[in-house]
């Protein structure tokens, strides 16, 4: 599939475009008024638009003394954009127009055979994607960009690197001849809680994964927070244990706050009059739910702990909100610990689940290749972390490059 073509359009239709995208479906009368268009300017702006398929009717507004004006949105013609979260055993893939509206929507596991194999991820993560593009309307002729979340570090450097997301997406990059974007995965579930989840609303909040892994998303003034080599949230970097008996050791604290982990120390603590012990966090948390003691303790204990974490996040960063995310993260059997913990360790914050379940981090991903189509098609520098052009691009590049050596 080839990149769709970037339409040159004139200021005002940029303009007509801009607005709609982030205001939604507006009369024409209101869309001139907002923009302080002349009649005769914004006619010729959506006739652009409208021949382009850029813009379309949404229907009519009728006045109060029966008037009538029709209502435009992004057209069709504007086309979609994917957001992948591949993740440790699942991919998932979503489709957005333009203007947010779900278009389709596919997953895939990913079994355990294949963990590991670059290749065999690469297939799943193919496979989904064109499983997702299929279900998308004809109309929505073109793909304008994907968006791949992705559990590492994500930096230009780091991109090429052994075990790094390079050798996952070839066959994607090969398939689909579209950008695609990078984006570490916690900062995609953050971009996803703030336009569509709990944090919506919210310019300045902290996304706390936690699951097998911890990690954190930081966004600032409506405005993802990366650090300056595409680390910031790696909280699973931080010291731990920190004391005078004992030496911190890499990575530490991800692995003490792991379920795995959290699962091993109910192993070992389990009363032998309670039966066999919980085999998975989610094992664990149902039995509290049912009133087991062990389980209730169990799940106390490491809710004090998230609670530490975030009062160590709230300390650093002081977000006024904290979602808490992940498997086990978003379990609303820990947010009132949390919260306790992290206000008499720091000051009161308020801390809620995130509402998107499984689905935040491609919503996030998403997010990211629907703005950075619209900038394309707008002329405005929106510049993600790292985006891969289509390979054909790269190759007449090369090729350009080439000849003009030659020429010299």
């Amino acid at each position: 599939m080839a990149a769709a073509e970037i339409p040159n359009l004139t200021d005002s239709a940029r303009a007509v475009l801009r607005l709609l995208a982030s205001h939604g479906p507006v009369t024409r009368p209101k869309l001139g008024a907002m923009l302080d268009l002349s009649k005769p300017t914004m006619s010729a702006a959506v006739s652009e638009l409208s021949a382009l398929g850029l813009v379309a009717s949404r229907g009519i507004e009728r006045g109060a003394i029966g008037r009538t004006a029709t209502i435009y949105g992004i057209g069709p013609g504007a086309g979609y954009a994917v957001g992948i979260d591949v993740g440790a055993a699942q991919v998932r893939a979503v489709a957005y127009s333009m203007d947010a509206q779900k278009l389709a929507s596919a997953e895939e596991p990913i079994p355990e055979t294949i963990a590991g194999d670059a290749d065999e991820i690469g297939a799943v993560v193919l496979s989904v994607a064109r499983a997702t593009m299929a279900g998308v309307a004809r109309s929505f002729r073109a793909l304008r960009a994907i968006a791949v979340a992705v559990p590492r570090i994500v930096s230009n450097d780091r991109f090429d690197r052994p075990g790094g997301p390079s050798a996952v997406l070839g066959l994607l990059r090969r398939g689909i001849e579209v950008p695609i974007i990078l984006e570490n995965n916690v900062n995609c579930a953050a971009i996803g809680e703030m336009h569509f989840g709990a944090a919506q609303g919210h310019q300045t909040f902290a996304f706390l994964q936690v699951g097998v892994r911890v990690g954190l998303g930081f966004i600032t003034e409506g405005r993802l927070f990366r650090g300056a080599g595409g680390a910031a949230g790696e909280i699973g970097r931080m010291p731990f244990p920190w004391s005078t008996s004992e030496t911190p050791y890499r990575e530490g604290l991800e692995h003490y706050l792991g379920s795995r982990a959290l699962i091993e120390r109910c192993r070992v603590d389990w009363p032998a009059g309670e039966g066999a012990p919980p085999d998975s966090a989610k094992d664990l948390f149902a039995r509290a739910l049912e009133g087991s003691a062990p389980a209730v303790a169990a799940v106390a204990r490491h809710a004090a702990d998230i609670g530490r974490l975030a009062a160590g996040c709230i300390g650093m960063l002081d977000p006024g909100l904290i979602v808490l995310g992940g498997g086990v993260g978003r379990n609303p059997l820990m947010t009132e610990k949390v919260a306790d913990v992290a206000a008499e360790l720091a000051w009161p914050t308020r801390i809620a689940v995130s509402s998107l379940e499984d689905g935040g981090t491609a919503l996030g991903a998403m997010k990211l290749a629907v703005d950075y189509s619209l900038g394309l098609m707008l002329r405005e520098g929106r510049h993600p972390a790292v985006v891969l052009p289509p390979l054909s691009e790269m190759t007449q590049d090369a090729t350009d490059t080439t000849g003009q050596a030659k020429d010299v």
